[in-house]
C-alpha cells in the first residue's frame, strides 16, 4: 500500500485505516493491543477513534476506546511517532445525555484536552467534528425537515475552535464527519473567509448498501479536493455473509448481538435483503462476499482511505489480505445492475 496525502493537508496515510469504535466493548483492551500490534506490523500507519466510543454508545464505556489507545501508546514507545491519529468530537448529544449539549467552540476545545489526555499524545493529526451541530438529515433520516431547526453553534464558530487547536499545535488538520454537500462546502467556503483551517476530510458511509455519498456530495469533495475517509465498508458486517443464514440473530456480530444496532439503518430488512444479493454476487465471480465488498472501496476512485472495523486479528488480516482484490467491468456492471433496483437501503 502507497501512502496519500488527506485533502490539502501534509498527513500521508495508508488506503486503509483502522477504526477502533469496537474497542472498550466487543474487544477488551489485551485483545485490542494485540490487533493494533499487528496492524502495525502489516504497514496500516492510520488509526480512527472518537470520544464517545465505544460503541454502543454508554456513559459506562464513553472515551474508553480513547483510554485503550492511550495505553497502548504508553506501552509501545516509538509507536505514535509512526501512526497518523485521528479522533473525534462528539456532535450534540443524541440520546447520550452523557456528553455536552452543544458544539461550541468551548466545547470543541475542551473535548480535544480530554481527549489528548486519554490518548496520552500531545498532537491529533485529525481532529473531526462526529456530525453536525445543526439540523441534517443524518444516521439513517433521509429526508431535511427545517421544523427541526433551533439554535446551534454556526459554523464559523467551530472553525474558530477548531483553530484555536491547531494554532496551540494540538491538532495538525481537521475534518467532518456524517456530512452534508452544503455542510462540506460551508466549512470550506468560510475557512477560506476568514483564514481559518480547511477541511481536510470527511467521514461518511460507504458501501455497497449505501453508496448515498454518489448523491451529490461526491462532486462536492471532488471540486474543493476533501477526501473521502469511507466507514463502514461492509455495511456493519451484512457484507461479510455472516447473517446470509440466520438474519441478525445469534452471536454471530454485532448486529446480532446488540438490539439497539437493529434498530437502526443497518438493521433494514431491505439492507440485510441487498446484501444477501450482493454476497451471492461476489462468491459467484469466485469472491468471499468480504473481499468483494472492500474491494469495491478500496479500487473506489472516491475513497481515500477505508476504515475497518474488526473484533479480532483473524478479522484484521482477513481486510487487510483483501487489498489488491480487483473486480472486473463485468462484475462492476452487476454490482450497479442491483443498485439500480434496490438503491441504497441503509442510507
Amino acid at each position: 500500500m502507497k501512502n496519500l496525502s488527506l485533502g490539502a493537508s501534509a498527513l500521508q496515510v495508508t488506503p486503509v485505516c483502522l477504526g477502533t469504535m469496537t474497542f472498550g466493548e466487543q474487544v477488551n483492551e489485551a485483545d485490542a493491543h494485540n490487533i493494533l500490534d499487528r496492524s502495525l506490523e502489516r504497514g496500516v500507519n492510520f488509526l480512527d477513534a472518537a470520544e464517545m466510543y465505544s460503541v454502543p454508545a454508554r456513559a459506562e464505556t464513553s472515551g474508553s476506546t480513547e483510554t485503550i489507545l492511550g495505553n497502548w501508546f504508553a506501552k509501545r514507545p516509538g509507536a505514535r511517532n509512526r501512526l497518523v491519529l485521528a479522533t473525534k468530537v462528539a456532535g450534540p448529544a443524541r440520546g447520550m445525555p452523557w456528553l455536552r449539549p452543544e458544539v461550541s467552540k468551548a466545547g470543541i476545545v475542551e473535548a480535544c484536552e480530554a481527549s489528548l489526555r486519554r490518548l496520552q499524545t500531545d498532537v491529533i493529526d485529525l481532529y473531526q467534528i462526529h456530525w453536525p451541530a445543526r439540523n441534517v438529515p443524518s444516521f439513517g433520516a433521509i429526508y431535511f425537515d427545517p421544523a427541526k431547526d433551533k439554535p446551534a453553534p454556526s459554523v464559523l464558530e467551530q472553525l474558530e475552535g477548531l483553530a484555536e487547536l491547531v494554532q496551540a499545535g494540538k491538532v495538525k488538520a481537521v475534518g467532518l464527519s456524517n456530512e452534508t454537500p452544503y455542510g462540506v462546502h460551508e466549512f470550506v467556503r468560510l475557512a477560506e473567509q476568514h483564514g481559518l483551517p480547511r477541511v481536510a476530510t470527511v467521514q461518511n458511509p460507504y458501501c455497497l448498501i449505501n453508496r448515498s455519498y454518489e448523491n451529490g456530495l461526491d462532486e462536492t469533495c471532488h471540486r474543493l479536493g476533501v477526501s473521502l475517509l469511507a466507514y463502514s465498508p461492509l455495511g456493519f458486517g451484512l457484507l461479510s455473509g455472516k447473517y446470509d443464514e440466520t438474519g441478525l440473530v445469534g452471536d454471530a456480530g454485532r448486529m446480532a448481538i446488540y438490539e439497539s444496532m437493529r434498530k437502526q439503518r443497518w438493521g433494514r430488512p431491505e439492507a440485510l435483503d441487498t446484501a444477501r444479493r450482493y454476497n451471492a454476487l461476489a462468491r459467484e465471480h469466485g469472491l468471499t462476499p468480504t473481499q468483494m465488498a472492500l474491494a469495491f472501496c478500496y479500487t473506489n476512485r472516491r475513497v481515500a482511505s477505508t476504515i475497518i472495523g474488526v473484533t479480532s486479528v483473524a478479522q484484521l488480516d482477513e481486510c487487510l489480505d483483501a487489498w489488491g482484490t480487483t473486480l472486473s467491468p463485468e462484475l462492476l456492471a452487476a454490482i450497479d445492475k442491483i443498485r439500480w433496483t434496490h438503491r441504497d437501503p441503509a442510507q
